[in-house]
């Protein structure tokens, strides 16, 4: 009888030690596999940031000719006449008597209002845009134009190249 307490009790503490182990050995583990590398979470900025679509919708365009040429597109460099003006009238730039003005379009070259307004304008057209000051100069005053001004441009495409 003392013999198979003996027995029992040397199966009782195996089996103890042997589940203890094996929680032990299993936790271990898990912290031995490799931990897969988190993807950054997107900025609150990034992922508020509004789409060129959105930011077109608020420039008013008014296709004053439309043009029978090609269309412009983002990355097409055009050649234009253009008057800008402030909602009181007062023009603040003009290529009208001095040589066309030369850009690329949809590359950050020009105001956001132009990059958004000028595509889709086909060559031989005029078209007004009034562009918010959000995509124009915001709050900083950009020579004779105020701060938080509402641009306005008539533009004529002359060519794409």
């Amino acid at each position: 009888m003392r013999k198979d307490f003996i027995n029992a009790l040397l199966v009782f503490f195996i089996v103890v030690f042997a589940g203890v182990g094996l929680m032990y050995f299993s936790n271990n583990l898990a912290s031995l596999a490799p931990t897969p590398t988190p993807t950054p979470p997107q900025t609150q900025q990034a992922q508020n940031q509004p789409s060129d679509a959105d930011l077109r919708k608020l420039i008013k365009i008014q296709d004053e000719v439309v043009g029978t040429g090609q269309a412009v597109k983002s990355g097409d460099t055009i050649t234009v006449n253009y008057t800008g003006t402030l909602t009181n009238g007062k023009v603040f730039d003009t290529s009208i008597g001095k040589q066309p003005f030369t850009t690329q379009i949809g590359v950050g070259q020009v105001i956001k209002g132009w990059d958004l307004g000028i595509i889709g304008m086909k060559v031989g057209g005029k078209r007004k845009l009034t562009i918010p000051s959000v995509l124009g100069y915001g709050a900083q005053t950009q020579g004779a134009i105020p701060a938080n001004s509402t641009l306005i441009f008539e533009v004529e495409l002359l060519g794409i190249k």
